[in-house]
């Protein structure tokens, strides 16, 4: 789950930015600049330590000590070739076939 966010409009983020900054840090809240009503950034907490995965949507990937096999399995080098397939998840063969 991610952390509530609010939006500031950019002028008020102009004048008000290290107290906002103050509020990001101690709410853990994300902070989103908006100019005309859109957003242009997003002021976000820092995380001392990050998630475990190297590869934000490789979380069964473990890395060991022996460098000189695959960190992934070959039936998902797909993924890697093609980043398009990580969202429909789709294999070759399952596209071949449609």
């Amino acid at each position: 789950m991610s952390a509530p966010e609010w939006t500031v409009p950019a002028a008020q983020f102009r004048e008000k930015c290290l107290k906002l900054l103050d509020v990001v840090m101690a709410t853990g809240n994300t902070l989103v600049v908006t100019k005309h009503g859109r957003p242009v950034a997003a002021v976000v907490p820092f995380v001392e330590h990050p998630a475990d995965s190297v590869i934000g949507w490789a979380d069964d990937m473990v890395l060991d000590t022996d460098l000189t096999q695959p960190a992934i399995s070959p039936d998902h080098w797909h993924m890697v070739a093609d980043p398009d397939r990580v969202l429909t998840g789709a294999s070759s063969d399952e596209e071949n076939r449609a």
